[in-house]
């Protein structure tokens, strides 16, 4: 799988999500990284929708987790926007879930890695020709072979 990607429309955002649906499995971890509005949610729902998930994947600002079953595998997204730290994580108790789903976490950079070995950032941003782009980077040994064995 390629590291960076132009992403022109949603569609292409979500197709992106779609494509980290194939290579996640139970116990990853992937943090989003990127402005207002660089398609974070966007990504979210691709993988959402490619795992099967059900219902609507919408970002979770104000209730600061969802949890969506039903899928090939759980899937949990968190927006750490409104955390104000480490401990506001814990206080979440995401490491309960993490074992079993597929954690997403918007705005999550320096307050959520430490809940697994490695991880996956997905860095997004919007250009100033509204091009989304995403730099995609593994943090750890497996998720390096798993980009690089991807189609």
């Amino acid at each position: 799988m390629r590291r960076e990607h132009a992403l022109p429309t949603s569609e292409d955002t979500r197709a992106l999500g779609a494509a980290l649906a194939e290579v996640v499995r139970a116990g990853d971890l992937l943090v989003l990284v990127g402005p207002l509005g660089a398609g974070k949610t966007a990504l979210t729902q691709g993988l959402g929708q490619a795992l099967g998930v059900t219902e609507p994947v919408t970002s979770p600002t104000f209730v600061i987790a969802r949890v969506h079953l039903g899928g090939r595998l759980p899937l949990v997204h968190v927006d750490a926007y409104r955390l104000g730290g480490v401990a506001d994580v814990d206080d979440l108790d995401l490491d309960a879930s993490t074992e079993e789903s597929v954690t997403v976490v918007e705005w999550g950079q320096g307050l959520v890695e430490q809940l697994v070995d490695e991880h996956l950032e997905v860095r997004l941003d919007r250009r100033d020709d509204d091009v989304r782009t995403a730099l995609l980077v593994p943090h750890g040994p497996g998720w390096e072979r798993r980009l690089a064995d991807a189609p």
